[in-house]
């Protein structure tokens, strides 16, 4: 088994970020089986990687997507992602993922990119305007996925889309040229998954790109400051039911007993049992206080690693070189069957 999964390096992160997928990635990380590396570390069949290559799309200057890129590397290890058990890097260092693209540019078909909802989402009605980058963006995650022969991919509701196109080209390539190159992967259905809302909102995803920040509650944010979001976030006057199906038509309290309900391990309905017959100026303290416990040591942690460049760098450096030599094979195989290479 080997799972793959990437994040845009764009902005810091944020709970929705940890709680949605980081956190899951560390669970992926501790409890696959471990092999000993031929270079003394032990990959666990995890490839978690930088989609630097994928922030192409829209325009930013070279030094903040740098910037971007070892600030969130320093976040993912300080969640928990240990660079000697997986294999952690930043696609811009392994060329094979622009190779495989080009490649694989000719199995894709513009019938398939067209339908991709996420294209009509962020082209808006500009799609004339719209980057190249931005249409051809599921071939790249395509090429990101079969490099590796990832088996599992873990996926959202707004990425399944584009793991179907991931097959779909797998598939194709394998018929087309009369090869096993490609394994079809299989979407990873994670045993817990949270759905965290904008503070704001309770309707639409916490998210980076939200102009406003007292919407989410940034791993950077310090304890007072996830205090004051948390006692200024959207609610109603009623008081928690003692069951979660109380909070039907009630999205911002919703989200809130789900955030608790998250960094508890614990489930909606036992967080209503707790504080059912409470208002919000019982609950929301509560709520801060366990996301200042749960969040200060990666906070800690962060900042402790942020500044130091090299070592960030080395990190990544280290996981090309071993994602490097695992897609290296897969690349040349591709070659192969199309004609390309002896």
């Amino acid at each position: 088994m080997r799972v793959l999964s990437g994040i845009q390096p764009t902005g810091s992160l944020h709970l929705g970020n940890y709680l949605g997928a980081i956190r899951n990635w560390v669970r992926m990380q501790d409890e696959m089986p471990a092999a000993e590396a031929a270079n003394g570390s032990v990959d666990s069949g995890c490839f978690f990687f930088l989609a630097d290559l994928h922030s192409i799309s829209e325009h930013i200057s070279p030094a903040e997507r740098l910037d971007n890129v070892r600030n969130m590397t320093a976040a993912l290890v300080a969640c928990g992602i240990d660079p000697k058990r997986s294999v952690l890097f930043n696609q811009a260092r392994v060329p094979a993922h622009a190779e495989m693209q080009w490649l694989l540019n000719g199995t894709a078909r513009m019938g398939w990119l067209s339908r991709m909802t996420q294209f009509k989402d962020k082209a808006g009605k500009n799609r004339e305007g719209a980057s190249v980058a931005l249409f051809t963006y599921p071939v790249l995650q395509a090429a990101d996925v079969l490099l590796y022969q990832a088996t599992h991919v873990p996926v959202g509701e707004d990425q399944k889309q584009h793991l179907e196109l991931t097959r779909d080209v797998a598939i194709k390539f394998n018929t087309d040229f009369n090869v096993e190159l490609f394994t079809v992967p299989d979407p990873y259905i994670l045993k817990e998954t949270a759905r965290i809302m904008s503070l704001r909102d309770g309707t639409a995803k916490m998210s980076k790109s939200e102009p406003s920040d007292a919407s989410r509650i940034n791993l950077t944010d310090d304890d007072e400051t996830i205090v004051q979001k948390i006692r200024k976030a959207k609610t109603d006057a009623e008081p928690l039911p003692s069951e979660a199906a109380g909070l039907e038509g009630r999205a911002e309290a919703v989200n809130l007993v789900g955030i608790y309900a998250a960094l508890t391990g614990s489930n909606p309905d036992a967080v209503c049992a707790q504080f059912g017959g409470q208002g919000f100026g019982a609950f929301k303290p509560a709520l801060a206080d366990l996301l200042v416990t749960s969040l200060s040591p990666i906070r800690t942690r962060y900042l402790a690693l942020k500044d130091d460049a090299a070592a960030l760098d080395a990190i990544l450096i280290d996981g090309a070189r071993r994602a490097a030599a695992t897609a290296e094979p897969t690349l040349r195989g591709a070659y192969e069957a199309m004609g390309l290479m002896r």
